[in-house]
């Protein structure tokens, strides 16, 4: 083996990739003990000589790949190099959770998913994994998009280079296993499957990691299952920062409600016996277990990671000592389970294995255009959409949900944005028995501006029901109800605490069905009560009208009503465009409009509006149009924006003669430029009034919209200052007004 000792002079110049390969084959080599009859099983230990050869195997096909994506990086042949040498341990994992257990996985799992692929038939991990390195457009992954571990077969969904964003979810998804049998759902999975969730040490430290493990442990400890299990594999490097030595387990051990394991992720012995009286012990009892692997880090964090200028070269040897493989190599070899020659037999036809599906690879299809590469981004079949939103085949359901025939909605009088909200998220409810509520204070208060009154007691706390106050596991919670094909529909109390949690949106929701190639989708219509003109109460966090954050997701549909009929319709679409098409939306709901009855003047209650009947719906994109014949001004708006600019148009005609047009966008994100550019051209002059921010905001977007489709126009905008909000008279001094 080469040490520090043995190394030539000139050893910070080593290859350690070549060095850990010879490392394997010296020991080898050096293996003097005579071929004898098998000395199996070994006291103590479950695991049987031919699992152990399979495991082993797989760990080899791991190393290689590693190997081999470090040598071709330099020819430009593969653009990724995070591997997972000196984790190949996790290969236990990847036989002992079944295939039907859904698998959220660090991104050092490549032993994992060779062993899991063993599960299922028709897989070949090795030319997948090559496929992916060389972002070809065949790989069943990602579809040439990322380098991924993910597999529908394997129901494992592809991760990016996470750093702990994906727990939520994962504890999401073991909250849904369990969750939705309550409600009659058939799961997609078994009912007695568990979540895998892997990660590093480093990300133990993630205010995510910490806010996933406090809601598994939040749901256990009142005694709800939560069947995952939590795999933090720790090599004690979090890229060039070091793990204090025993963090893990003391940040760890004491949590209640969490069964804490350790275990020797070097050897596969050891391994293989913890991991399986962990995996029994979630599966019989339904509680979440943190299963804590030593293992050890081989060939820096990437290949760009150049390990010697923050290690010293004899510590890298020493790491390298520890190698699993060679682990694995003196057990197979000692106990007569391989020859030396066998053994260097497989090791070479794995190399070679690797090396032959790494060219294939190389000469298969990639990604060229734009619009091969945004293919699964967005998916949107309008017919489809269109029929399941005015989908009104479930009479009897609403009429006990509303108590009566006399009671349903549409044969109520006119009632404002909030009343009108509530008996739409009433009819979701009655249409879709997979159909979620929840967030903070949504069950029996109702939600804050009691958008959700009643709910919790029309159709039980298994379908509305309050969580703990923190974003990221409400989007969590939401994402892994999604992929067990319920319909979640999670409230976030404001915009403002959105921003706490965007990554589980940008990074994790909108990503999936783009990273998969369309193979996973976690549907969900989000809730957000947001905008400003609450007349100084509440200040910024109540009166947040930054949606920029919302705009930059790509992938994301938002949707901002400002009348109680609209509203309803667009529900209704978002939530077909859920079911049908797997999408994430977001719908923003202006807060200062909940209450709002009146347009023009006080008691004229011109701004509330019949219930729309169940069959209607809204086009996304589709936006209103008041006064279409006007042609002197188009105010282009949307939100508060709306009754602000009638009432403008309303003076401007009396005082002025001036004829306006008003529309209202009500779709956010993608924007309808067409519809935009087509009403301009119908005016003489263009106002985009943008109660957002003028950085930012949606205004920006419509007049760039103008310049594209319609230039020449006469164009001005009215927004929002980009300034927080304050308490008080001064709320509204940096927003549009009618002034």
């Amino acid at each position: 083996m080469v040490t520090e000792a043995t190394a030539p002079a000139g050893a910070k110049r080593l290859n350690r990739a070549e060095i850990v390969d010879r490392n394997f084959l010296d020991v080898i080599a050096a293996f003097e003990g005579p071929v004898r009859e098998i000395q199996w099983p070994l006291p103590g230990s479950s695991l049987d000589p031919l699992t152990f050869i399979e495991l082993f195997e797989s760990q080899m096909m791991s190393r290689h790949l590693d190997l081999l994506a470090r040598q071709l990086r330099l020819e430009d042949k593969v653009f990724y190099t995070i591997g997972s040498a000196g984790h190949e341990g996790n290969a236990v994992l990847g036989r002992l959770f079944r295939a039907t257990d859904p698998a959220f996985l660090h991104y050092r799992s490549g032993a994992l998913m060779m062993e899991r692929s063993r599960q299922v038939s028709g897989i070949d991990p090795i030319r997948d994994a090559a496929l992916s390195f060389a972002a070809s457009s065949e790989d069943p992954a990602a579809g040439g998009r990322h380098k991924v571990w993910g597999s529908r077969a394997l129901w494992v969904p592809p991760q990016t280079s996470t750093i702990a964003s994906h727990l939520p979810k994962a504890v999401g998804c073991a909250l849904a296993i369990a969750h939705a049998p309550r409600i009659g759902h058939a799961l997609p999975v078994p009912e007695d499957s568990i979540v895998l969730c892997s990660f590093g040490d480093a990300s133990v430290n993630h205010s995510t990691a910490q806010g996933a493990l406090n809601t598994a442990q939040w749901a256990a400890y009142q005694g709800l299952p939560v069947p995952i299990v939590f795999v933090c594999e720790d090599n004690r490097w979090g890229i060039s920062v070091q793990t204090p030595a025993g963090w893990v387990e003391s940040s760890v051990r004491a949590r209640p409600a969490i069964e804490y394991r350790r275990a020797d992720g070097l050897n596969l012995l050891a391994a293989y016996d913890a991991a399986r009286e962990a995996i029994e012990y979630c599966r019989a009892r339904r509680r979440p277990v943190f299963l804590h692997l030593d293992v050890v880090r081989l060939l820096g964090h990437a290949g760009t990671d150049f390990e010697i200028e923050y290690r010293d070269p004899a510590e890298l040897a020493a790491a390298e000592a520890r190698d699993p493989l060679l682990v694995s190599a003196r057990l197979a070899l000692e106990h007569g389970l391989l020859s030396a020659e066998e053994l260097k037999a497989r090791y070479e036809d794995i190399r070679e294995r690797c090396r032959v599906a790494a060219r294939r690879a190389e000469l298969r299809p990639k990604l060229k255009t734009a619009d091969e590469v945004m293919a699964p981004l967005a998916p949107y079949d309008a017919a489809a959409v269109a029929a399941e939103a005015g989908r009104n085949d479930y009479a009897a359901a609403r009429i006990a949900a509303f108590g009566g025939e006399e009671a349903l909605p549409e044969n109520q009088p006119p009632r404002h944005l909030a009343v009108n909200l509530n008996r739409g998220l009433t009819d979701l409810l009655a249409k879709y028995p997979q159909a979620l509520v929840f967030g903070e204070d949504v069950a029996q208060k109702g939600g804050v501006y009691t958008v959700t009154k009643g709910l919790t007691r029309t159709f039980s706390s298994r379908r509305v029901f309050n969580t703990l106050l923190d974003e990221q596991s409400i989007l969590g919670m939401a994402q892994g109800f999604g992929l067990m094909d319920l319909l979640p529909i999670p409230e976030i109390q404001y915009l403002a605490y959105f921003h706490n949690a965007c990554d589980q949106i940008r990074g994790e929701a909108c990503s999936l069905q783009y990273f998969s190639n369309g193979t996973f989708a976690n549907p969900m219509v989000v809730r957000m009560a947001g905008l400003g003109y609450q007349k100084g109460f509440g200040g910024h966090f109540h009166n947040d009208n930054s949606i920029a954050a919302l705009r930059d997701i790509p992938g994301l549909i938002v949707g901002c009503p400002s009348r109680g009929d609209d509203a309803v319709r667009m529900l209704r679409t978002l939530a077909a465009l859920a079911r049908v098409n797997g999408r994430v939306s977001v719908f923003l709901e202006p807060i200062a409009l909940y209450m709002t009855r009146d347009l023009l003047e006080t008691g004229d209650n011109r701004w509330l509006f019949s219930y729309p009947r169940p069959e209607e719906h809204l086009a996304p994109g589709e936006a209103r149009i008041y006064h279409p014949f006007a042609g002197d001004l188009l105010i282009v708006t949307f939100g508060n924006g709306v009754l602000m600019s009638l009432k403008v148009a309303h003076r401007l005609e009396i005082e002025l003669g001036v004829r306006t047009r008003v529309m209202d966008l009500r779709w956010l994100v993608p924007l309808n430029g067409t519809a935009i550019a087509e009403q301009a051209a119908q005016c003489g002059a263009v106002l985009v009034v943008d109660e957002g921010r003028s950085s930012g905001g949606i205004g920006e977007a419509v007049l760039a919209e103008l310049a594209e489709r319609a230039p020449g126009h006469r164009c001005a905008r009215v927004a929002g200052r980009d300034s927080y909000t304050p308490l008080g008279p001064a709320a509204g001094s940096g927003l549009p007004s009618v002034e």
